[in-house]
């Protein structure tokens, strides 16, 4: 019944905030307030006794269920759904002026689809409902990229869909023909656990070509190489808060569905599945890497380095075993964390600068401190120094290899890391410290929500790079045991 609960109340939320206010603070109130009971039931799951067990949480059968990475997943996005409601409240408050209360509140309407979309993924039985599910991410957040309806951010919006669109016919080829191996092998729910109990009986043939046309089409969503050229600019335009939801989760969702797939295809032979993982896994990461360098808009910034993240995170998965394993679920817990808390304070330097050249924005340490230490953490953490929680993943990621021999794949992999940590923090640095550029004028300030978010999504950030608490780790645990050993 939690389940249910977690669908209806964004649901719910979103009617309600078409309801006419002055201003569209009632939407906003009852966007946080959501979130918020959303997160909470999100938790309970999480640390529920029996959610972490061999099967799923109790649910719809057949319909709703969750198993402990659906409920790694789930607790994701409900946080970084409740900071950004959070952060929205100011952030999309300023820009009132310009919108009217109806875009205010057409924007909240619109950001509870979004989220609810993305929990409807990991909770979602069915891989046909999962499909559509991760499709309707696509349609609910294509009108939050465009919300400022410059001529950038319809281009950002227009390139998102057609690219994203493209990608899901890929993936609905390779739903279609894991149906009919499925039908082949004598099941009959089309069901995550359906599937795992029956692909021995798959053809092979039919496994591996499912797999391929999913990694491509639902790799699209996720900004993988080469499919990858619309993140970079949806996540420029569109608000700072929707860029934390995009980046943070959504991409997430997607890779979710690629990874949920290892304990079906891991009956295929010659570590084919692996191969094409390392592959895309390598090419995005190396990519996102060198365009990191050259990168001139700070959210740009945040959404190559999103494209890297996804990247390490199928290597990790290619790498197979409970170690790399171990990784993959760590590194989606912490890139979440992470690049949402970037485009948080991304977003304050936006209200603050006005601009998203990275050389028109330097002393920021002194003009805001709040903001400018905020920035230095995030570029920090996101590119993988110590102590933070990128850090502990990525280490484990490249340990687990170098146990299992992958001697070339992880020599790639560090020295790709390596670019991307140099080219992120050259470009924060620039804005950090220095001589204030008087981008940002004096007595300009964050509005109350914007900072309290800051030092919400701060928290775990730091957090969790020194310490994890038993219930997390034990969740984590039982998430890398789900994708097969």
């Amino acid at each position: 019944m939690e389940l249910l609960i977690i669908l209806l109340i964004p649901l719910v939320a979103a009617v309600l905030s078409l309801i006419h206010t002055k201003k569209g603070k009632f939407a906003a109130a009852m966007t946080i307030i959501a979130a918020f009971s959303v997160f909470i039931l999100s938790l309970h799951i999480a640390i529920y006794p029996h959610s972490g067990m061999a099967q799923n949480t109790p649910g719809i059968k057949g319909w709703l269920s969750c198993n402990p990475l659906s409920a790694l997943i789930l607790l994701l996005i409900s946080f970084v759904g409740l900071t950004a409601s959070i952060f929205s409240f100011g952030y999309i408050g300023d820009a009132a002026k310009k919108v009217g209360s109806g875009g205010v509140r057409r924007y909240y309407a619109r950001y509870n689809l979004f989220l609810l979309s993305m929990l409807a993924v990991p909770m979602l039985s069915q891989l046909a409902m999962v499909w559509i599910a991760v499709e309707l991410t696509t349609l609910f957040s294509v009108f939050l990229v465009s919300f400022e309806e410059t001529a950038e951010s319809l281009e950002a919006a227009w390139k998102y869909v057609i690219l994203t669109c493209m990608g899901a016919a890929f993936a609905l080829i390779g739903i279609l023909i894991l149906y009919r191996g499925l039908t082949i092998a004598g099941g009959s729910a089309f069901t995550w656990s359906e599937l795992i109990a029956v692909s021995p009986n798959i053809p092979p043939l039919f496994l591996a070509v499912a797999f391929l046309f999913i990694l491509i089409g639902f790799g699209t969503k996720a900004g993988l190489v080469p499919l990858h050229t619309w993140l970079p600019d949806a996540h420029s335009q569109a608000p700072s808060p929707v860029c934390a939801l995009l980046s943070g989760v959504e991409t997430t969702t997607a890779l979710y569905v690629i990874i949920r797939l290892l304990p079906v295809i891991k009956v295929i032979p010659n570590d084919y599945a692996s191969m094409w993982l390392m592959i895309f896994g390598l090419v995005s990461v190396g990519t996102a890497a060198f365009l990191l360098l050259q990168v001139t808009d700070y959210k740009r910034l945040f959404a190559f380095s999103t494209i890297e993240h996804m990247g390490i995170i199928l290597v990790a998965a290619g790498l197979g075993g409970q170690a790399a394993h171990l990784g993959v679920v760590y590194q989606i817990m912490a890139h979440a964390f992470t690049k949402s808390f970037c485009f948080f304070a991304a977003g304050a330097v936006l209200l603050l600068s006005g601009t998203r050249d990275i050389s028109s924005v330097k002393g920021m340490i002194r003009t805001s401190p709040l903001a400018g230490v905020c920035l230095l953490i995030g570029g920090l953490a996101i590119a993988g120094a110590p102590p933070f929680a990128v850090f502990l993943s990525e280490f484990s990621i490249i340990s687990a290899g170098l146990a299992g021999g992958h001697y070339l794949v992880i020599a790639l992999l560090a020295l790709f890391i390596v670019i991307a940590f140099c080219g992120i923090m050259y470009r924060v640095n620039k804005m950090v410290f220095g001589r204030p550029s008087g981008c940002c004028p004096q007595g300009l300030s964050l509005p109350f929500t914007c900072r309290l978010t800051l030092l919400l999504a701060i928290v775990p950030v730091i957090l969790f790079g020194l310490y994890i608490p038993g219930h997390l780790h034990n969740l984590l645990r039982l998430a890398a045991l789900s994708l097969g050993r």
